[in-house]
C-alpha cells in the first residue's frame, strides 16, 4: 500500500507516475493507494491514475484507492473514473474486494 496526501496536479502528476511505476512489481500486482490525506486531484493526476488502472486491468488486476475525500470522490464520480478504479472506505473493504479477486483467479496485492 502506498499513501498519496496533499494536492495532486499538472505539476505533481509526473512524480505520482513516477512512483507508481517504481513501486509496483508487476502489472499483475493490485495497487493499494490510501487517499485519506489527498485533498485535490486534477485531471492530470486523474489521467495518472487510470493509466495505471488500464495496465492494472490489462494484467488481471485494479488500483484501489481507499479513504476517499469528498471533493477528490466527486472528481471520479462525475469523470466516471469509478468504472476503472476501485475505491473503497476502508482498508478492509479493499483487502476484501482483493480477496475475492484472487479467488476468481486475479493476482495477490502489492
Amino acid at each position: 500500500m502506498i499513501t498519496i496526501a496533499g494536492e495532486v496536479d499538472v505539476t505533481t502528476s509526473r512524480e505520482l507516475e513516477t512512483y507508481l511505476d517504481l513501486v509496483r512489481r508487476s502489472l499483475d500486482d493490485h495497487l493499494i493507494i490510501n487517499a485519506g490525506a489527498l485533498a485535490f486531484l486534477d485531471s492530470s493526476g486523474l489521467a495518472v491514475l487510470l493509466a495505471a488502472a488500464v495496465l492494472a486491468q490489462a494484467a488481471g488486476a485494479a488500483v484501489h484507492l481507499v479513504g476517499l475525500q469528498p471533493r477528490v470522490a466527486r472528481i471520479l464520480e462525475i469523470t466516471g473514473a469509478m468504472v476503472a478504479i476501485r475505491t473503497h472506505e476502508h482498508m478492509e473493504q479493499a483487502l476484501t474486494a482483493i480477496e475475492s479477486m484472487s479467488g476468481a483467479g486475479i493476482a495477490e496485492p502489492a
